[in-house]
Formats: structure tokens, C-alpha cells, sequence
């Protein structure tokens, strides 16, 4: 059914969900967005899962954008290019609200819509080794579409330390920043979300489900006029000069005229 990710559900309701492709570090194509929207549409309507874990094969648990998908957004008009974003911004929303607990198991490295995904989950394990980072300014444009649950996450004080400077981080700081909970060798790993996924098994699914709604309604507002201030905010960013030349020197791999570092 799905190219891109792959879905599987074990006897006691435990689906993982997995960003296949490994070859590309897991960045996100348009593909692999589409088909993370209906999985979480499949998996909110399916009453055998009790918890999902998110997590992606190989050595990165999500680079961010796929860099053809990027490509074909430079070419494309206003109008399209907030098209994709509303995209990107539908699927980041459908797991969000997710009506199950979204474990996420971070098993690599996750940059730009990387860390979003990991800021979408109730609770990330990552590997001591990671690295992280919000790259999107480094390029001229910004972290917009993932703002929303990257900012429930850290909190605005938190945020503004890593948000618009492009610096990666590691695990050690993710975890001081609230991105993840924790970080454990990667041997560790696999022990490490069976302790978040198993408290869940002896718990009522719909008192979950009640209890993650109200925590969701009670914290930062993220709603339909903010997801659309979103894109709106990433549309006009890639109309700007910074955009055409941090893309283009991206793809030209040469350092955009600003970068004196």
C-alpha cells in the first residue's frame, strides 16, 4: 500500500509506523507526506492500536525536505508552493492530534521538518549520538510549518536558542531544550520506548485518547488560523531574494553571498 514508510501492528496493538527511506536519510518527499497523512488517518480510525511508535530506518531519523521535492518547489508559483506546504502542514497536524500515544523512537539524526516530526510526538527517545538542528535559515527561509508543535515543545525562551540560527545540537542539549526526553545508547534504544509504549497497555484507550484531547486543548493554541499563518509565513519567505539564493546555492553547492562564516 505505502512506498515511502511502512506500517506494522503487533499482537498487543502496537503499531510502528517507519520512514523508509533510508537511502535518502528519511527526508520528506511529497510522497512520503501524502502517505504519512493517510497512515495517521488510518491508524486514528483503527481501535486495534493502542500506541504508535514513529521512528525511520537507517542511519537519520529525518533530514527534513527531500531535496527534489525542494527543487520542484522553487520552480513552482505562490500559489502552488503554499499548496505543498499546506501539505506538509496537514500531515504534521494529523499526527498531532493523533487520538493514540505517538512514541517516537529517534533513532538517528533529525534536521528542519526532522525535529517537527519528533516535536509531534507525546514523548521522543533518541541515541546519545544524534545530532539535530534547525537548518531551514541557513537556506534563507524558515522553520515555519513545524513552528507551531516545535514551539509547544521548547517554549519561546528555549526556541530562540537553536530556531534561527541553524546550529546543530546534540542529544544531550535536545534533551536540556524538552525536544526529547531522554537519550540512551542505541543498543539501549529498543528498551528505552518499550518503558514509554508499556504503561499504555494496562490503560483505558478511550481515557487515553480523552486525556491527550484535553492536554491538547489546555496547551499553546494550535489551530486552523495558525497553521494557516504558517504558510502563509513560508509562502512569502520563498518569494524573497535570501530564498533564490540560499536554494540556489544549496543545488549550485557553493556558500550563499551571505554566509561569512
Amino acid at each position: 500500500m505505502f512506498e515511502t514508510i511502512r506500517v506494522e501492528t503487533d499482537a498487543r496493538g502496537v503499531a510502528t509506523l517507519t520512514l523508509a527511506r533510508a537511502e535518502k536519510h528519511n527526508a520528506m518527499s511529497a510522497q512520503m507526506i501524502a502517505e504519512l497523512t493517510q497512515a495517521a488517518t488510518d491508524l486514528s480510525q483503527d481501535d486495534a492500536v493502542r500506541v504508535v511508535i514513529l521512528t525511520g530506518d537507517g542511519a537519520s531519523f529525518c533530514a527534513g525536505g527531500d531535496l527534489g521535492w525542494m527543487a520542484a518547489q522553487r520552480d513552482m508559483d505562490a500559489t502552488t508552493r503554499s499548496g505543498e506546504a499546506r501539505k506538509l502542514a496537514t500531515m504534521l497536524n494529523a499526527l498531532n492530534t493523533l487520538p493514540k500515544p505517538l512514541i517516537g523512537r529517534v533513532q538517528g539524526n533529525a534536521f528542519g521538518g526532522g525535529v517537527g516530526m519528533a516535536s509531534v510526538c507525546d514523548v521522543a527517545v533518541g541515541v546519545d549520538s544524534l545530532k539535530m538542528g534547525f537548518t531551514e535559515t541557513r537556506l534563507g527561509i524558515i522553520p515555519a510549518t513545524i513552528g507551531p508543535y516545535v514551539l509547544a515543545r521548547m517554549g519561546e525562551g528555549r526556541a530562540r536558542r537553536v530556531f534561527m540560527s541553524a546550529r546543530l545540537f546534540d542529544g544531550a542539549e535536545a534533551v536540556d531544550l524538552g525536544l526529547l526526553a531522554r537519550i540512551v545508547p542505541a543498543e539501549a534504544l529498543d528498551d528505552a520506548v518499550e518503558a514509554e509504549v508499556a504503561p499504555y497497555l494496562a490503560c483505558a484507550p478511550g481515557a487515553v485518547a480523552a486525556a491527550k484531547k484535553l492536554a491538547r486543548d489546555l496547551g499553546p493554541r494550535i489551530d486552523a488560523e495558525v497553521i494557516e499563518h504558517t504558510i502563509a509565513a513560508l509562502a512569502a519567505r520563498w518569494e524573497t531574494e535570501e530564498a533564490a539564493e540560499g536554494i540556489g546555492a544549496f543545488f549550485d553547492k557553493r556558500k550563499p553571498a551571505w554566509n561569512k562564516g
